[in-house]
């Protein structure tokens, strides 16, 4: 599948559920869905697909990071201004100073912003997602809980069952509690 598909059918399939305002038309209220293995193979090959598309990406450091110049909004402007500055005044740059790198590192930059304005934005959806049916899930989890514990005293064999799902449930409620006493 082409590049540009791949990158359509993204789109296409994170906006599905937006109003013409792009905003959402309902609060979320649950999520009743379901990936197939097809789909789970098609989306990783869709990463595939991506990561070969960009085989110059690299993976910084954290004192890489610290020692690189940063570009945002406000450096954009400066550096958009000294490529026309450059592109307008070749005469004024020595020999060594390679124009054409200058203009490719500009436009690939420009792009990597484009495409990761997009990421950014699929990943806050999936990590909503990831989120609210997790939620789901625990509050179904707790309604089990809850009719085991009751079903425990006539029903025999659950007795172990909540037993374990009490002592799950002590760890979990305990986890957040331990976290916010050693701040």
């Amino acid at each position: 599948m082409p590049y540009a598909q791949i990158c359509a059918i993204a789109l296409l399939r994170c906006n599905h559920n937006k109003n013409h305002h792009g905003k959402d038309p309902m609060a979320y209220q649950n999520i009743t869905a379901s990936l197939s293995p097809a789909d789970i193979q098609e989306i990783k090959a869709a990463f595939a697909t991506i990561q070969a598309k960009l085989p110059f990406l690299v993976t910084l450091s954290v004192e890489e990071r610290r020692k690189l110049f940063k570009m945002g909004d406000k450096r954009l402007a400066f550096v958009n201004t000294s490529l026309i500055a450059a592109q307008t005044n070749k005469e004024i740059l020595p020999a060594s100073f390679d124009l054409d790198e200058f203009v490719r590192d500009y436009q690939l930059a420009a792009n990597l912003t484009e495409l990761l304005i997009g990421l950014r934005q699929l990943t806050e959806q999936v990590d909503d997602t990831l989120m609210a049916v997790g939620s789901e899930a625990v509050g179904s989890s707790l309604t089990v809980y809850d009719y085991v514990k009751t079903a425990a005293k006539k029903t025999p064999g659950l007795k172990t069952i909540a037993e374990q799902l009490g002592e799950r449930f002590k760890a979990i409620k305990s986890k957040p509690a331990k976290a916010a006493s050693n701040s």
